[in-house]
């Protein structure tokens, strides 16, 4: 499809709670996905829950939970609560358990083994329930997995069935170094997948022999997919069984986590290639939040959720928050303290303060209702995701151009009639309007406000746009 944009989140673990962590990731696709609606292109935004596995049984039964289905349908909802109460406009949640979802799983299972890439053997080694995945000698750091050091790293011993995921190792090493097809983002972790693939990949198990939480095989239905393989899938799989998207694969970018990268840019690819379908044009991996120069965990009690930011900020100024902060190259140290600050010194001390002075001064003045171009250095920075430079650029604009002209000539000070005086703030509100419309992807709703309140449609609320945060 020409005039598409397909993006989408991982789909999150329902183990757990959302966090910062889960948070930035949506939000920042929700930023992309509202830019490319802004600009008039066919949007689909795809998010949701990967549902199975042993780690996900094992919290059923922790909960009290007998069925394990009952457990999955009372968890998901509170990821998608959490979503909609941050204004994220996805188009579809997806959720692994969906019998939808399964199918699709089942019949790219049957392409790749009906293709010969999929055979039994005796798998022996380290598991790690936590990330449901199998590690080397080399993945560990001082005999743990280095994300989950508190939990014991199992030895695994059984029959499985088998990816031929070596088979295609070459291939996506040229896909990798063609930057125009499938190119990682950013170039260090470009870099650290194509020296391990360099070094050397062995095919991989795609089943689980003891592991009954999970859609069974469809030549062998005694094992259950290999979690990873089914929750991969959800983003191909929501475009078969959603009829209005069967046109959108590829994906335009996937973005995630460092910790799930190796998943995403080799077995991934792998994958489809062994399917005989398209891969993503683009993936995009982040570091992760630092509280408070510590590392996040339910142990130290330093776990930021998003209704905490948006109690604490609102939802404009969460949003504003997570995305400027985004730890796109190297882990962000973040906390509630640090997005004090910058709330009150972006937020309301500056765009609100000068909207507020602005509408006050200008009120009964008509504004330039003209249609606005989004600015093409703007739309850049946000596609290459360096939002906390786009804000930047937006506020140096049409921001603070606007300031230092108000002081400048010191409008407050003339009389209401004066020509100059209407001039200069019929031009202020008109750069007011373009701010704002340039932060719809980031604060959709303070915008419109914005937009409304200059063009006459609205008169500023009482309380103004941000509340100072002590």
């Amino acid at each position: 499809m020409k005039n598409k944009f397909y993006v989408t989140t991982p789909i999150y673990y329902i183990n757990d709670v959302p966090h910062i962590g889960h948070t930035c990731t949506t939000v920042v696709a929700d930023i992309l996905a509202r830019l490319h609606k802004q600009i008039g292109e066919d949007v689909f935004f795809l998010t949701g829950t990967d549902e199975h596995g042993q780690k996900v049984a094992d919290a059923a039964k922790e909960a009290g939970f007998t069925d394990v289905q009952k457990y999955c349908d009372d968890i998901a909802p509170r990821f998608e609560r959490a979503w909609r109460n941050l204004n994220i406009g996805f188009d579809h949640f997806v959720r692994t358990t969906d019998p939808r979802h399964e199918q699709v799983v089942k019949d790219f299972l049957q392409k790749i083994y009906d293709k010969g890439d999929i055979y039994k053997d005796k798998y022996e080694g380290l598991y790690c329930i936590g990330c449901e995945k199998f590690l080397t000698e080399s993945d560990l750091v001082d005999g743990h997995c280095p994300l989950h050091p508190s939990e014991k790293t199992v030895m695994q011993s059984e029959e499985n069935w088998f990816f031929r995921l070596s088979k295609y190792i070459p291939q996506i090493i040229k896909l990798i170094e063609n930057y125009k097809t499938n190119y990682i983002e950013p170039s260090g972790k470009r870099a650290e997948v194509l020296a391990k693939l360099r070094a050397g990949v062995k095919d991989i198990s795609i089943s689980r022999a003891n592991v009954s939480w999970g859609i069974p095989l469809p030549w062998d239905k005694s094992q259950t997919t290999y979690v990873w393989f089914d929750a991969l899938i959800n983003y191909y799989s929501a475009c078969q069984f959603l009829e209005a998207k069967k046109d959108f694969w590829p994906a335009n970018l996937h973005i995630l986590g460092k910790e799930i990268l190796w998943f995403h840019t080799v077995i991934w690819q792998a994958m489809l290639l062994a399917a005989g379908l398209e891969v993503p044009l683009k993936t995009f991996t982040h570091s992760f939040y630092m509280i408070d120069g510590q590392k996040m965990s339910k142990s130290l009690g330093n776990v930021i959720s998003p209704s905490q930011l948006i109690d604490a900020f609102g939802v404009d100024g969460a949003r504003y928050l997570v995305a400027t902060s985004f730890p796109r190259d190297n882990d962000s140290d973040v906390g509630i303290g640090k997005y004090k600050e910058r709330y009150n010194a972006d937020l309301a001390n500056n765009l609100g303060n000068l909207v507020s002075r602005l509408a006050k001064m200008g009120q009964g003045l008509k504004i330039d209702t003209s249609k606005i171009e989004y600015d093409d250095q703007v739309k850049e920075l946000i596609d290459d995701l360096r939002f906390n430079e786009a804000v930047l650029l937006i506020f140096e604009k049409w921001v603070n151009s606007v300031n230092l002209k108000l002081n400048e000539q010191e409008p407050w000070k003339k009389d209401f009639e004066d020509k100059t005086r209407q001039e200069l703030l019929r031009w202020a509100g008109g750069e007011l309007k373009k701010a704002a419309y340039h932060l719809i992807p980031f604060i959709p709703e303070t915008s419109q406000t914005i937009i409304d309140l200059f063009t006459g449609v609205i008169k500023l609320p009482k309380e103004g746009l941000f509340k100072r945060v002590s």
